[in-house]
């Protein structure tokens, strides 16, 4: 078995602030956007959200296959973490800064330009064990808060970060981009985003991206390798 880059059992409260052990902080980012995502899904009216829609939006159908790609990215998401976490802490703090950014711009956006999406079917046309895990997400993930897509954003993290590392694949690689593609037009096909909302979170990725990878200080810190 791979020995992991740290030995976290060896972790403790206290030693947070040691080089080796730093980079676990940035998983609060977590709890900072939890709170957020409460703010805005639970204390924003719907009143108050703009709908988001455009034409391409009619014309794709809801199809509940895509669910299977839809929900894969909550396990891409985790399992790149836990992976980079365990093995690689660079691209560990390179993923998790790029979606600590993109979830304080997409937060801030909710929050000063609120939006909803009216795109879901009144009934699903088939019953199937695929529409009804999609009812199941319909009731606990409102229809608002959904421009730019995190989903979008935080799949272009993924793939940007696999393909940045020098170990790896170029097969896997270019599975982690197909992926994030698939994840994407997902989002559309079973009316969880509007294509608008796919297009504006390229952007936030892209912005994200050049902040980690490119010649700033968050990237000079990145790369200072302190936690080898």
């Amino acid at each position: 078995m791979r020995k992991p880059a740290v030995d976290y059992r060896e972790l403790r409260w206290s030693r947070l602030n040691e080089p080796r052990f730093r980079h676990v902080k940035l998983l609060a980012g977590w709890l900072v956007y939890l709170a957020l995502y409460f703010v805005t899904e639970n204390l924003i009216p719907a009143s108050r959200c703009h709908v988001i829609h455009c034409a391409l939006d009619d014309a794709i159908p809801f199809s509940e296959g895509f669910l299977v790609f839809y929900v894969y990215w909550y396990f891409l998401l985790a399992g790149s973490l836990l992976y980079f976490l365990l093995y690689d802490i660079r691209s560990f703090k390179r993923l998790q800064v790029f979606i600590m950014i993109t979830q304080a711009v997409a937060m801030l956006t909710y929050i000063l330009y609120p939006s909803i999406q009216l795109l879901r079917p009144e009934r699903f046309e088939r019953d199937n064990v695929l529409t009804r895990l999609m009812a199941f997400i319909y009731a606990f993930d409102t229809p608002t808060g959904v421009c730019p897509s995190l989903h979008v954003a935080y799949s272009m993290g993924i793939a940007w970060v696999w393909c940045r590392r020098e170990a790896g694949g170029t097969l896997w690689k270019g599975f982690t981009v197909l992926s994030a593609v698939l994840i994407s037009i997902s989002t559309a096909f079973v009316k969880q985003h509007s294509v608008v909302d796919i297009l504006a979170a390229i952007p936030v990725g892209a912005l994200a991206g050049l902040q980690v990878f490119g010649r700033t200080r968050l990237n000079r810190w990145i790369e200072r390798g302190e936690n080898r």
